[in-house]
C-alpha cells in the first residue's frame, strides 16, 4: 500500500463544518473519571452534512414508501465511493466570482481537463477543488466558508458542477463525485443540481480538504461513511492511497 494522505476535514465546535442555519456541532465531556469510574467519554450532536460527508438521495428525493429505503444512507453501495482519483483543480473560476453567486463548471471545463491529463472513464472518482477549504478555519477567514456566501450573500460562492456538466459525468459512468467546498450545489441555486444528481442516484461527497497533498492523477480514493438508518448524509473519513 502507498502512502495515505487524509482528505477529511477536522470536526471541532470553533470550525464551520455545519450548512448555515443547521444544529452545530456539540462535542460534551460526559464522565471524565468522575464518581469512581476508570474512563472518560464526550457525547455529541451533529448535522448528518456536517464535515466531510456524503449526500443519500433521500437527501433531496422524499422517500414515500419503504421498498425506497435504497434511497437512505445506509443502503449506499460502498464499492461505489472508491476507485480511481481524478482531481480537478477549479481554482481560476474563483477570480470570476460574485457575492452570494456560485461560478458554474461546464461542460468545456472537464473537457479542458480531460485534454490536459486523461480522459474520465467510468468507475473514476472525480473531485473539484475549489481550494475552499482554506476558510475552515477557526479566525475571521472562517466567515467565508459558510456564513458569508450562503446566509448573508457577501462574499463570493464556491465553483460547482452545472446540470449539463454533471448529465457530461453521468453519461460517461461517473457517478462519484467529491467536491473540497460544503456542497456540491451554488451558493445562489443548490436545489436543482442535487434534484438532478441525486435523483441519477448519484453520489456527492462533500467537505473534503487537503487536495494539494494529492496528484491530478494516480491515486486511489476511498470514502467510507458511517452507517446511520435512514440517514439522508453520512459523515465520514475520505482517503487518497498515493501510487
Amino acid at each position: 500500500m502507498g502512502k495515505i494522505v487524509d482528505l477529511s476535514l477536522l470536526l471541532e465546535e470553533s470550525l464551520p463544518g455545519t450548512w448555515p442555519g443547521q444544529k452545530p456541532y456539540s462535542h460534551v465531556l460526559w464522565k471524565d473519571f468522575a464518581e469512581g469510574e476508570p474512563y472518560s467519554t464526550y457525547h455529541f450532536t451533529m448535522d448528518e452534512h456536517c464535515g466531510t460527508h456524503c449526500d443519500a438521495p433521500a437527501h433531496f428525493i422524499r422517500v414515500t414508501d419503504e421498498v425506497e429505503s435504497n434511497l437512505f444512507g445506509d443502503a449506499l453501495d460502498l464499492s461505489r465511493m472508491q476507485g480511481p482519483l481524478a482531481v480537478m483543480d477549479v481554482r481560476y473560476l474563483n477570480e470570476e466570482a460574485l457575492d452570494g453567486v456560485s461560478p458554474w463548471i461546464e461542460v468545456s471545463d472537464i473537457r479542458r481537463w480531460e485534454s490536459g491529463n486523461r480522459t474520465l472513464v467510468k468507475g473514476d472518482i472525480l473531485v473539484f477543488r475549489t481550494g475552499w477549504d482554506r476558510y475552515y478555519v477557526s479566525d475571521e477567514n472562517r466567515y467565508r466558508y459558510g456564513d458569508g456566501p450562503v446566509r448573508d450573500h457577501a462574499t463570493p460562492g464556491w465553483p460547482t458542477p452545472s446540470i449539463e456538466a454533471l448529465t457530461y459525468l453521468h453519461e460517461k459512468g461517473i457517478d462519484c463525485l467529491g467536491i473540497d467546498a460544503s456542497s456540491m450545489g451554488a451558493v445562489h441555486d443548490g436545489v436543482p443540481p442535487h434534484q438532478w444528481g441525486l435523483g441519477q442516484r448519484m453520489i456527492f461527497i462533500e467537505g473534503l480538504g487537503h487536495l494539494n497533498e494529492v496528484p491530478k492523477t494516480g491515486a486511489q480514493f476511498i470514502f467510507l461513511p458511517l452507517k446511520i438508518a435512514r440517514s439522508t448524509g453520512c459523515p465520514g473519513r475520505a482517503i487518497a492511497i498515493l501510487p
